[in-house]
């Protein structure tokens, strides 16, 4: 217990300490703590359907038709059609000859990669690729080469010396990024697949929804679907719902189903979230104001802070106020709460030492007027 206690006297000491903070509830861009409502830029509802009345309709139907759960695995009898509509629709939205569905982002990731990469093949991954991507490869055995950030001429100089020495070769990176919100090189590093017979996998957990046409992703949108061979995302951020999703080749939905521990040893996901996640999916479609809304204010947010003279990053609806140090976050994100706006301070071992900054998620219910408020209560120097 001591190592514990030590543990977190550490990270007290380093502004680092985390505590979990219930909130009554949220709706529309905002969140409710004891009693309080705050605008709430800290949640992954980019186009603001979880509160969509035709999502919630959905789910009540599928729960009055199947009941609350699939209560098996998909392997057994936890597997309904419903969840074949929703692969089958998935597969259409991001171009690709089949799809499996996961029950959320961090199994997909870890499930996918361990089972496609063993010890003797080698993963390059860009070096701010989520969590479970990097756990994923360290689970697999495979030797792990991380490249600087969106840097397609460092990872060919790694691919150039290590690639010939590995079996199989799989390069990773994600299209938005969840902590920057920038956009990676994709037609520069589909370009070194050839190249260095290498298969391509990205994670689309932040572009989902938001960019392509019809929501389909920055694979779609750079015309890269034939050339990229594993599409991740998930629902659970602008599809306002919950779950994940693998896009790809016949056989290689064949051999996940038949390999990956994280699917084939989970429970379905119930056929209330199923039903959501297929409305959504359709409202893509028929909702593309919700995308178009938000990708501009976020363009309007993004310019205001940089005319001030805000370090800001990113191209996409994620926009990161780079601050540098824990107390200044810190102390920046109590004031902002203080005047009803709730974005948390991002710290180490998220984000670098250095790099410390409020992350502001913006969502389809943020409006410019919304937004153009917060930038003057941030330009308030106290």
């Amino acid at each position: 217990m001591g190592q514990i206690e030590e543990f977190l006297e550490e990270i007290k000491e380093k502004n680092q300490f985390r505590v979990l903070q219930p909130a009554s509830f949220r709706k529309e861009g905002r969140i409710h703590f004891q009693d309080k409502e705050y605008f709430d830029f800290s949640s992954n509802d980019y186009l603001g359907l979880a509160g969509h009345p035709a999502l919630k309709e959905a789910s009540i139907k599928a729960i009055e038709k199947f009941g609350t759960g699939s209560c098996a695995s998909r392997l057994l009898s936890g597997d309904l059609k419903i969840h074949h509509n929703l692969e089958e629709k998935t597969a259409q939205l991001k171009s690709k000859e089949s799809a499996l569905v996961f029950n959320c982002g961090y199994q997909a990731n870890t499930g996918i990669i361990s089972s496609l990469c063993k010890a003797g093949d080698a993963v390059f991954s860009d070096r701010l690729n989520h969590a479970s991507i990097l756990d994923g490869i360290l689970l697999s055995g495979a030797r792990l080469f991380r490249f600087r950030h969106n840097d397609a001429e460092h990872l060919e100089s790694l691919l150039k010396k290590q690639a010939g020495k590995f079996r199989n070769r799989l390069i990773v990176t994600e299209t938005i990024f969840s902590m920057d919100g920038d956009r990676a090189p994709l037609k520069e590093i589909v370009s070194l697949k050839d190249k260095y017979n290498c298969k391509i996998m990205v994670d689309e957990a932040h572009a989902t929804g938001v960019f392509g046409q019809d929501g389909s992703g920055v694979v779609a949108e750079d015309g890269l679907a034939e050339s990229i061979d594993l599409i991740m995302g998930t629902f659970g951020k602008a599809l306002g719902s919950f779950g994940a999703y693998i896009a790809g080749s016949k056989k290689l939905i064949e051999y996940l189903i038949n390999t990956c521990r994280s699917f084939i040893y989970s429970t379905a996901l119930p056929p209330s979230v199923i039903a959501a996640n297929l409305e959504s999916i359709e409202l893509l479609k028929t909702e593309p104001f919700r995308r178009e809304v938000l990708l501009e204010n976020a363009r309007y947010f993004r310019s205001e802070l940089a005319n001030r003279g805000f370090n800001v990053k990113g191209e996409s609806q994620i926009v990161p106020l780079i601050v540098g140090d824990n107390d200044r976050a810190v102390k920046l994100s109590s004031r902002l709460l203080e005047k009803g706006y709730r974005s948390l301070a991002i710290r180490p071992p998220t984000v670098p030492i250095g790099q410390v900054r409020l992350r502001f998620s913006l969502t389809y219910h943020h409006s410019k007027e919304i937004l153009r408020a917060l930038v003057e209560e941030i330009s308030c120097r106290q």
